[in-house]
């Protein structure tokens, strides 16, 4: 129990910042939906729906980018900076090259958004903002390299600062290009996207001159930029990117998926699922700045050689998370209804927000421990199997009973919810169980 609490505390001290950063970085997203809501139901329920699509490309890229947050933990345990570094170099490779192909993507879809089968008014809406917030993976696939190179190093504070200022800036260019203050135009929802994609720039800007000139990373910051890459060291990050990407874009997918299918109920229940999405992603935040220290720190146990700390690591991270979890239940299951307020004025939309809130209540409690034991895996480089537990978890359990309930069954809006927590619950259990068996021998499997 000593060892378990030792684990606890460290791990809560890398995740503070990690944490007050995820936070940051949501606000981001819960900052538009709360001014976009200013300018009326349509809006909001196009920024949920173009969000929802987004999100699936950004998901898939932040899956290929774990490696270097595991690769990079791994050295700096084993005493390897240069290597680390090189983890860097590669993964920047990989995030130019993904976020490239996905925004070309993502402008083909931009003109055939009609497939998703959305209210007119939502089509009609929702373009110029897609392809906006599109153009901003580049920059945000960037950050997340170079963030997650920061943070294996130990060095998680800066980054926070950056993404915070970058919070800050976006929402100074939303009050200007949403509502056209001090002579900017009044673009409404493309005003969000541009301020966003602005934003996301500046920061990731940002964070590589810090990086660059900071003397603490010189030892680990890579010297030959233009030289060949290592295709083994390729190979090896592909390995755990991409059935990590394959995991989270189940996942990321599945919560797509349910957007859409509240697009074909209407606007109203649409944006109601914005609300609730941005409330529950906000608090889920915490869970997953958790999980990452949780993944970074099983990944510098394994480099070190030190696999009896693992469980222990486990054990705390997942004690972190359900006792905030815990706290977040209650507050969204009682203050459901004033929550949604602050997002829309609309009558409509307000009580559909706040009965889909009272279950996201519940199902946050799942989400967290799920993303907690999936960083654990990850840092084992145990990838393949959590891959196929959360296809099951979310593509054969929590979808088809989100459609059952949700669209057959009657139950609307709160159906669909009620399936996403229902899958939630699977992975969470299934993933957890697979650590433990993992790690009962000291922790050799995965490693």
């Amino acid at each position: 129990m000593q060892a378990v609490f030792k684990e606890t505390r460290a791990t809560l001290l890398l995740a503070i910042p990690i944490v007050i950063g995820q936070l940051s970085q949501m606000l981001m997203g819960v900052t538009d939906s709360v001014m976009i809501g200013r300018v009326g139901t349509v809006p909001l329920a196009a920024s949920a729906f173009g969000g929802g699509v987004y999100n699936v490309f950004f998901i898939i890229g932040i899956g290929l980018l774990t490696p270097v947050a595991v690769f990079a933990s791994r050295s700096h345990g084993a005493g390897r900076l240069d290597e680390a570094g090189e983890y860097l170099r590669h993964g920047l490779v990989i995030a130019g090259l993904a976020s490239l192909l996905e925004i070309a993507v993502i402008v083909f879809l931009g003109f055939r958004l009609e497939w998703f089968q959305q209210p007119p008014e939502v089509l009609a809406a929702v373009n110029p903002f897609f392809l906006l917030i599109g153009a901003s993976l580049l920059p945000s696939l960037t950050y997340i390299a170079l963030r997650q190179f920061a943070e294996s190093m130990g060095r998680p504070w800066v980054p926070l600062s950056v993404i915070v200022c970058s919070v800050m800036l976006n929402v100074l260019l939303n009050w200007l290009f949403i509502y056209g203050h001090w002579g900017a135009p009044r673009l409404g929802l493309a005003g969000a996207g541009l301020a966003t994609l602005i934003a996301r720039t500046t920061g990731s800007l940002v964070i590589f001159t810090w990086l660059r000139l900071d003397p603490g990373f010189r030892s680990a910051w890579p010297r030959h930029w233009f030289a060949p890459l290592s295709w083994a060291r390729t190979r090896q990050m592909l390995s755990v990117g991409l059935p990590t990407s394959g995991s989270l874009m189940f996942e990321g997918g599945a919560f797509a998926a349910a957007a859409v299918m509240m697009g074909w109920l209407g606007t109203v229940p649409l944006a109601a699922h914005q609300i609730a999405i941005s409330c529950a992603a906000l608090t889920f935040m915490v869970a997953l700045g958790i999980a990452m220290a949780v993944g970074m720190r099983t990944s510098a146990a394994v480099g070190a050689g030190e696999h009896a700390r693992l469980r222990p690591i486990w054990i705390g991270g997942v004690g972190l998370g359900l006792g905030f979890s815990v706290g977040f239940t209650v507050l969204l299951f009682f203050y459901g209804r004033t929550i949604a307020g602050m997002f829309i004025s609309d009558p409509r939309v307000i009580p559909v927000a706040a009965t889909l809130l009272g279950i996201a209540a519940v199902f946050q409690i799942f989400d967290g421990s799920q993303v907690i034991n999936s960083a654990a895996l990850r840092g084992l480089t145990d990838v393949r199997i959590p891959a196929v537990i959360t296809f099951v978890a979310y593509w054969v359990v929590a979808l088809p009973l989100g459609y059952l309930l949700g669209m057959r069954a009657g139950l609307g809006a709160s159906g669909i919810w009620i399936g996403l927590a229902s899958g939630l619950a699977v992975a969470s259990v299934v993933l957890g169980a697979r650590f433990f068996r993992l790690t009962r021998r000291g922790g050799q499997a995965g490693a």
